[in-house]
């Protein structure tokens, strides 16, 4: 905890400090401090989760996810103003954006920073069931059978969205899928992974079903809890092992063998680069973090989405994800008042 406090101790001194932008130049200088502070600052999720853990036997939980929750809003939208600037910047600098240049080879038609105008549920959760299948297979051997993931609704629903949000959230749900089917051990062939997406004029659904047995009982009642559960021991020793993780989702990397489509075309464009999320998002299946399914809560929610999961025990899980088509809502920020309640 004291190390956070330090980084945003230095971050609000060296910012403070920052003169009047009056110039393309002095805009210049002033990127490269805010990349400087976002990099410095990867490794706060990891140490803000220990934290929590570790003090578990001093706060109550409740005042431990509020506490949690609290910080992660604030911090993704300071992240996501952050590098909207820098991705607007970087546009600005283009080739493309001179008014002689040939619009027809503009890279950057499909962004508004880092807003993905064309942001496609089946093309994501194409994306992101390979990768967990890639992950499972180098987990459990090539021996292993992995359920299909079968999708089916409205495959051609295209909405404006942060593409490596909804990349994270979705492949944290089909990840947790993915391996319960495969851990359940059924003697053929695995039941599928059904994926349904439903679009509506305001919002879209993306409902995720598997056969996986359910949550266990011990887990469900903190099954949102960043710092309580019977499991936070092992969660603890886990997260030491993850050497960065960032609270901003824009930092997810998409592999181009693992992309198709217009995702492809948003990674080869250099919108989604390899940072900390990428050791978050390609850790082994068996190092769990506890913190998968809050912290996916907690990005749907600052869209004005929400994430909802029904167990049924000795079956499987239902995970509904609804997400607010962006620019029909405002974000869910943390007041100043709520803040300093913390």
């Amino acid at each position: 905890m004291s190390h956070v406090y330090e980084l945003y101790y230095k971050a609000f001194e060296t910012l403070r400090r920052v003169r009047e932008i009056r110039s393309v130049e002095d805009n210049d200088r002033y990127c490269k401090i805010i990349s400087q502070t976002l990099q410095e600052h990867l490794t706060v999720i990891p140490r803000l989760a220990m934290g929590v853990i570790e003090c578990q036997s001093l706060m109550r939980p409740d005042e431990t996810d509020r506490f949690m929750n609290t910080l992660l809003r604030s911090r993704i939208s300071r992240r996501v103003i952050a590098e909207q600037h820098l991705a607007l910047t970087e546009t600005f600098h283009s080739p493309w954006h001179f008014p002689d240049a040939n619009p027809h080879h503009d890279p950057n038609a499909d962004f508004v920073g880092e807003v993905f105008l064309r942001c496609n549920a089946k093309e994501v959760v194409d994306e992101c069931s390979q990768r967990a299948k890639s992950l499972a297979q180098a987990a459990f051997g090539n021996e292993c059978v992995l359920p299909e993931v079968k999708l089916e609704g409205h495959l051609d629903a295209t909405f404006p969205y942060i593409l490596s949000h909804l990349q994270y959230i979705v492949g944290e749900l089909l990840r947790n899928s993915m391996q319960a089917v495969i851990e359940r051990n059924f003697p053929e062939k695995p039941p599928p992974v059904e994926v349904l997406i439903c679009e509506a004029p305001q919002h879209v659904i993306i409902r995720i079903s598997d056969q996986g047995g359910g949550v266990p009982k011990d887990i469900l009642p903190d099954l949102w809890s960043f710092g309580k559960g019977p499991r936070s021991h092992v969660h603890l020793e886990n997260l030491v092992q993850v050497p960065k993780m960032a609270a901003t989702m824009q930092e997810l990397k998409a592999s181009n063998q693992t992309t198709s489509g217009t995702i492809q075309g948003a990674a080869k464009d250099g919108r989604l680069v390899d940072g900390s999320l990428s050791s978050l998002t390609s850790r082994p299946p068996n190092l769990r973090l506890g913190m998968g399914l809050p912290m996916s809560r907690v990005y749907a929610e600052y869209w004005a989405g929400n994430l909802e999961l029904h167990s049924l025990e000795g079956y499987g899980v239902d995970a509904f994800l609804q997400i607010s088509k962006l620019g029909n809502k405002n974000e869910q920020l943390s007041t100043r008042a709520s803040m300093d309640a913390v």
